[in-house]
């Protein structure tokens, strides 16, 4: 997990809108993909939650049927104390 990747996931509304809800849940509160109210097609879905995956945001995992999203909280925490409360933070304004 770098900075710039964060970052660059971090760049898009929708993005960090999918790890606010996330950080805004209990601790490791798994849920699918498709749970996520977003407004763009389901192939553009995939590549935000694909970018969120590759830069150690969340944990996606294949379920056949459905993906499951993990946020990563401990590895954000160490990372980037801090970081997840400015974005529920955010989230709420």
């Amino acid at each position: 997990m770098t900075l710039g990747a964060v970052l660059s996931a971090l760049a898009d509304p929708h993005r960090r809108g999918v790890v606010a809800e996330l950080a805004a849940a209990s601790a490791d509160t798994e849920r699918t993909c498709s749970s996520f109210v977003l407004p763009v097609t389901k192939s553009t879905a995939t590549h935000h939650f694909r970018v969120l995956n590759d830069s150690g945001l969340i944990q996606l995992t294949d379920y056949g049927n459905r993906k499951g999203v993990l946020l990563l909280r401990a590895d954000i925490d160490r990372e980037f104390p801090g970081l997840l409360s400015l974005l529920v933070a955010e989230r709420g304004k």
